[in-house]
């Protein structure tokens, strides 16, 4: 099925209505902090990701909004009871499109800054106040992790070659070395998002960051983790497929 940009207007509006419904004011007067994570399927997994999020990030109040972009399992419910606020989304569009809509209940919902993880628990949450510092200290505008300054825990060379790959091509296309592309916990003023255009429905982490760039805000990276994805399955396909999706992503984009 095709998701034409009318029909994702239609679908946001109706899950942030429900969204709004659901949480009344815990919706619309967030705290300084929404850590935004999308999650597809991911029953199993969720529930000790949002546990593990702190409360306060750098001595402000943080809050987790979980996009289950149609999820048949339990993922929401899950989600919901270790603490998160969940905008159920009722047919799967991607990990770009959930992103773009919790950013935008992030934002509309008041909050200062945006953290983004993944809803696989192969991020730490003990880094976010690392990533976040730099905004605080009004050094940058997005703060991004990188595998590459840190550390990780995968072994698959042909992954490791992608990463290396497409950090060279965006970092020649855009003229601001980036070391890694695609990792997941970034740290960004909320305010970001809405400047961006997003269209991506897939592989939003290049979109995203090509548009900051080009738009002539801060950008900076610090070391981070990535473990090994313990709970469930990765989605996003072998590694030729993702490649070569991730790479139209990337030209698109530029």
């Amino acid at each position: 099925m095709t998701i034409t940009h009318v029909d994702d207007e239609v679908i946001d509006g109706a899950a942030i209505r429900a969204f709004t419904g659901e949480f009344g004011d815990r919706a619309t007067a967030l705290p300084p902090v929404a850590i935004v994570i999308a999650a597809y399927n991911e029953e199993g997994a969720i529930g000790p990701v949002v546990d593990a999020l702190p409360h306060t990030v750098s001595g402000m109040d943080a809050t987790a909004i979980v996009v289950s972009d149609g999820s048949v399992d339990s993922t929401g419910k899950e989600a919901r009871v270790a603490g998160a606020l969940v905008c159920d989304v009722p047919v799967n569009r991607g990990q770009g499109a959930a992103l773009r809509l919790g950013y935008r209940l992030a934002r509309e919902g008041g909050a200062r800054y945006i953290v983004t993880t993944d809803a696989d628990g192969q991020y730490n949450p003990a880094e976010i106040e690392r990533l976040i510092a730099p905004i605080l200290a009004d050094e940058a505008d997005f703060v991004t992790g990188s595998r590459k300054l840190g550390s990780e825990e995968t072994k698959d060379p042909v992954r490791k070659l992608g990463v290396r790959v497409f950090a060279l091509t965006i970092s020649v296309l855009t003229g601001q070395r980036i070391s890694d592309t695609t990792f997941g916990l970034r740290a960004m003023r909320a305010e970001v998002t809405g400047a961006v255009r997003l269209e991506q429905p897939q592989y939003q982490a290049a979109e995203l960051l090509i548009g900051v760039i080009t738009h002539g805000y801060r950008v900076v990276e610090r070391p981070a983790t990535i473990h090994r994805r313990r709970v469930g399955k990765s989605k996003k396909g072998n590694n030729a497929f993702y490649a070569m999706r991730f790479a139209r992503v990337v030209i698109g984009t530029c």
